[in-house]
């Protein structure tokens, strides 16, 4: 398991870090300041990767860069900060640092740079403005936001989506997005962002699964110092920080009871409480929120407030999954081998017939987060231009095998696609001997959402 070392003196975001890495596989090192970091770093000989926070109580990261060059410390260092200091970048960068990440960061992004760490690629990349070519116009529509480009797709489900993104991106209606795990629903909150007359403003996107009870309150309002154990110093909140822009919050199902009712105060009178603290805080955000489940079982089971679904569900958006999008097939694996092209210096010109066959039969469970990453690792393998079924994932292989069968018809579709989803787990924890961490991870969805399936469909451990 990989070793990682971080520097971070605000409690809260360390410990989501932590929580985070941990639950992708990587043995994690807390450090708070200047003094613990230089002890870990002179007593870790194993360290795979340093996450260094600029900002520190007794000192700053690059004092810290200074410190490992002088002492001959070699190791892949991505700096952090909140500050988007242009001349700081390239200091850090000439101190050693392989990377200059600026918050609030994108977990997959974190990943893709963690995993870049081991392939030992050096290249720098802001999360929050990635560098990625656009792909010409004659293969594909390429949206350009904040940095990120993704396809719009040309099929008709695709121009119904992004022509309601463009009516309700204008208006201050909050959007409650549906649908499956890695079908981009971050994507389309930033498109409703970057559409909208708040794009000058911040966006800040807040994984809800990765937040525990006893942080959600504190990351989404803030705390001040002393209110729980760990909170060293005032915190300001993600509605504070993003006051007159907008917050995406995914998994929205996740908070707790307690943290609805303050996120239902926080949209309907515009203000917030900080944790441990009387001040109100006024603040002026729109909401845009969203969801894999279905909420009316929550709210029957009582797990999910109606009234804060209704307040945040003021226009919904669906969005289809990968195996209902098959004339955007060809559209969207022509785009993520271009990009994984420019970011591996490979040459791969497209895939060959029995792959284009496998990948239109294949169920996608992952959706479009699956599908760039199997393109990617496949560029990476490719010997030649073409992509093979031999660049394929074993994982992928033993789904394509056990496909649901085709619905009779007059057959009820959402039923049928329950159904399927509900078979594909229960094959996927047998493959895995019921190891869920294995069997999310081939699923390509969280063990949070994991879990959540499992309750709503029933299925225990045999």
């Amino acid at each position: 398991m990989h070793r990682v070392l971080i520097t971070e003196d605000d409690i809260t975001f360390a410990l989501l870090l932590e929580r985070y890495l941990k639950r992708n596989n990587y043995d994690v090192l807390l450090t708070h300041n200047v003094k613990q970091a230089q002890e870990a770093l002179q007593s870790e000989r194993d360290l795979y990767a340093y996450l260094l926070d600029y900002r520190l109580p007794d000192g700053d990261g690059l004092e810290l860069l200074n410190f490992m060059i002088e002492h001959d410390i070699k190791v892949p260092t991505l700096m952090m900060t909140s500050f988007s200091d242009v001349k700081t970048a390239v200091q850090a960068i000439k101190k050693g640092a392989q990377e200059y990440i600026t918050k609030p960061i994108n977990q997959e992004e974190l990943l893709m740079l963690l995993s870049a760490v081991k392939d030992q690629q050096s290249r720098y990349i802001s999360i929050t403005e990635p560098k990625q070519a656009p792909l010409p116009e004659q293969k594909a529509d390429a949206l350009q936001l904040m940095g990120m480009s993704f396809v719009k797709g040309s099929s008709s489900l695709a121009q119904q989506l992004h022509q309601h993104v463009s009516l309700v991106a204008q208006t201050d209606m909050s959007v409650l997005i549906n649908g499956e795990s890695g079908t981009g629903k971050e994507h389309i909150a930033r498109a409703l962002h970057e559409l909208s007359k708040r794009s000058d403003k911040p966006f800040i996107a807040v994984d809800c699964g990765a937040l525990s009870n006893e942080l959600a309150a504190s990351e989404l309002f803030g705390h001040v110092k002393g209110s729980f154990t760990g909170a060293l110093h005032d915190k300001v909140g993600v509605f504070e920080r993003a006051n007159g822009g907008t917050i995406f919050l995914d998994e929205v199902g996740n908070l707790s009871y307690e943290v609805q009712v303050k996120l239902l105060r926080a949209i309907e009178q515009r203000e917030i409480v900080p944790v441990g603290g009387q001040k109100v805080v006024k603040v002026d955000v729109r909401l845009i929120t969203a969801t894999n489940e279905d909420f009316r079982t929550a709210i029957q089971h009582g797990n999910f407030r109606e009234d804060l679904y209704h307040r945040i569900n003021e226009f919904k958006i669906k969005v289809p999954p990968l195996r209902e999008r098959q004339d955007d097939m060809e559209e969207f694996i022509r785009f993520f081998i271009q990009q994984s092209n420019d970011e591996l210096g490979k040459h791969v010109t497209g895939v060959d017939d029995e792959v284009m066959r496998i990948f239109k039969t294949y169920h996608w469970p992952g959706n479009i987060r699956e599908l760039k990453n199997i393109i990617k690792r496949a560029v990476l393998l490719a010997p030649q231009s073409l992509i093979t079924v031999a660049e394929l994932p074993e994982e992928m292989e033993f789904n394509v095998t056990q496909q649901p069968a085709a619905p009779a018809n007059g057959a009820d579709l959402k039923a049928l696609q329950q159904q399927s989803e509900k078979d594909l787990i229960i094959k996927t924890l047998v493959a895995t001997k019921y190891n869920k961490s294995k069997a999310a991870k081939l699923l390509n969805i969280d063990r949070t959402t994991l879990y959540n399936k499992l309750a709503k469909y029933g299925i225990e451990d045999m």
